[in-house]
């Protein structure tokens, strides 16, 4: 339980006594100034005007009914109500000792665990993946280890496009490779150039242009020659984007992949379900619902295309296929999507549509958590000098050569083997962190320098602060990982930073329930931040330290190090013993 939980709970209580309202709030919060306590119950000032009577009053009513024994040393009003908490340096004490123990158990067990689906990356399989992949990827990824971490049943889905009209040109091209005894690989060793090539073909020659539109229809009947084409692109495909996976260190799994083609003999239903309740209408020979819900300003329902004219089905038929196999066979309490802002209109109408036509269960949550753009240096979204599409891969690789280079700068001592580990490590970490460091919802300009420096809220930065802390044991002779001592507290320093091991829970609940991972990389910050404050100050290995002190101190140091593994861990970004 958090100390915020805590506190909630007992407030509440105490607020029950006091004749208050059961739906009035305690509104706790962590402090912002110093000398105002620890945390802060902000509700007074609300309860007391619902019941009439001076705030001032009523916070003193509240902590006359308060028991905080054990828990804070101090209380005071202050303002028109606030009520000030004082923690107890014991019990801060013991609350950092049991997040020590929490860590070394790992996965926590929650105390009402979800089966949470999580929708992201979800490349498009015609193309190599670029940097238009990467937030879906690392933001959803990061999201998903904490909600597993907080004992949540997670179920990855990797909605790979496979399907769909480019699929006919692109087949109809790989045929023509294989026909003059070239082999599937070598052919879409390049998938990018495979595309573009396919494309002109497709653009300048007629007879290709129909063949590829036979195709499609072909491949959408289940004709096996152009399915076995198919899947040979598919493959290939698949595994240049689990080469991405690995190098970013993400989860994903080629079981996670659950791909558009795999709704294909759902989608008929799904318009036959509609039309059976009226709520899908033929329109200028296509299949359309329209959403009063969603009406624009002037009155006009928002529609909803979910059969072309022609017959082909649309993204929203095969998304509303998709939410009804993750509410109805999968049981998902919420459904989260990580998909760009751009895409805000269609998953509302979606998510109306489904929830319009039954085809989710009523409790069920369904979130769209849109991104901003990476940025360039110039203020439009990141590009090649050249003006191109920057490859994924290709962002990888000069990351992990560009910190090669700094590292050999920083540690020249460094063997070549160590130099490509750190390398690797501070490379990839530093494109993750930097995106995951900023407001999901926001652009951000793509910086080399600030990203991989080593002072700041950079992911090297915190590397190099994790090596430090467990340098300090290796000074001491002692191993951080089986120490247990028990932790005093005197100074202000001490206690700062026994206050922040204890809020780790309560930021990973945060991010669990908004899906904001730069909340976690602020902690993170803070926390490296609070701890070096603690080690100018309150010294652990000179002599005049006494064993009690020391030992207190290195298991401050061994549960901050911890946390800060288990925090960058859970963003993806690997840390390393020496650096």
């Amino acid at each position: 339980m958090t100390i915020r939980t805590l506190l909630n709970q007992r407030f509440q209580t105490a607020m029950s006594a006091a004749g208050i309202a059961g739906e009035c709030n305690p509104n706790i919060s962590l402090s912002t100034r110093e000398g105002f306590g620890d945390y802060q119950a902000n509700g007074a000032m609300a309860a007391a005007k619902q019941m009439k009577m001076p705030p001032r009053d009523l916070a003193q009513t509240i902590v006359d009914n308060l028991d905080l024994d054990g828990i804070a040393d101090k209380l005071e009003i202050a303002g028109p109500g606030f009520i000030n908490i004082h923690l107890s340096p014991d019990f801060l004490a013991r609350q950092a000792s049991a997040q020590g123990a929490v860590l070394r158990q790992g996965q926590r067990s929650a105390e009402n665990p979800q089966t949470i689906v999580v929708d992201y990356s979800s490349p498009n399989l015609a193309k190599e993946m670029h940097v238009g992949h990467l937030r879906s990827t690392i933001i959803g990824d990061a999201v998903v280890r904490v909600l597993e971490h907080l004992g949540h049943n997670v179920i990855r889905q990797n909605h790979m496009g496979d399907w769909g009209t480019q699929f006919g040109m692109l087949i109809a091209e790989l045929e023509e490779h294989l026909g003059v005894g070239q082999k599937p690989e070598m052919a879409l060793k390049d998938l990018e150039g495979f595309y573009q090539q396919a494309k002109k073909h497709f653009d300048d020659d007629a007879e290709f242009a129909t063949k590829a539109r036979n195709y499609v229809v072909k491949l959408q009947s289940g004709d096996q020659h152009c399915r076995e084409l198919w899947q040979l692109f598919i493959d290939i495909s698949v595994a240049h984007s689990e080469e991405i996976y690995r190098a970013l260190n993400v989860t994903l799994s080629h079981s996670d992949i659950y791909p558009e083609s795999a709704y294909n003999d759902d989608l008929e239903s799904v318009i036959n379900d509609l039309e059976a309740q009226n709520l899908a209408a033929e329109d200028q020979g296509a299949m359309v619902v329209f959403l009063d819900e969603l009406s624009d300003k002037n009155g006009n329902p928002s529609p909803v295309i979910i059969r072309k004219s022609d017959g082909g089905y649309l993204y929203a038929t095969t998304d509303l296929a998709a939410l009804r196999y993750r509410s109805k066979t999968l049981n998902a309490d919420r459904v989260l999507y990580f998909i760009d802002a751009r895409q805000s209109l269609h998953m509302k109408q979606v998510f109306t549509l489904a929830r319009k036509a039954g085809f989710v269960n009523p409790g069920i949550s369904l979130e769209h958590h849109p991104f901003g753009t990476m940025m360039g240096e110039d203020g439009k979204p990141f590009k090649t000098r050249s003006g191109g599409t920057v490859k994924l891969a290709n962002l990888l690789e000069e990351a992990v050569q560009r910190a090669s280079a700094l590292i050999a700068e920083k540690d020249p001592d460094l063997s070549a083997e160590e130099r490509s580990e750190v390398a690797r490590k501070v490379g990839i970490g530093a494109i993750k962190y930097a995106d995951l460091s900023k407001t999901r919802t926001n652009d951000y300009i793509f910086n080399w320098e600030a990203m991989l420096s080593f002072e700041g809220n950079t992911a090297p930065y915190l590397q190099y602060a994790y090596s430090r802390i467990r340098s300090i044991f290796r000074r001491a002779g002692v191993d951080a990982d089986t120490l247990s001592a028990a932790i005093l507290i005197g100074e202000p320093q001490e206690k700062q930073l026994a206050l922040k091991l204890t809020q780790f829970d309560e930021v990973l609940e945060q991010v669990a329930a908004e899906a904001y991972p730069h909340l976690l990389c602020t902690y993170l910050y803070d926390l490296a931040s609070a701890f070096m404050a603690f080690y100018e100050r309150c010294p652990i290995l000179k002599d005049s330290v006494s064993p009690d002190l020391r030992n207190s101190r290195l298991q401050l140091a061994s549960i901050t190090a911890g946390t800060m593994a288990k925090g960058l861990e859970l963003l993806g970004i690997e840390v390393m013993e020496k650096m």
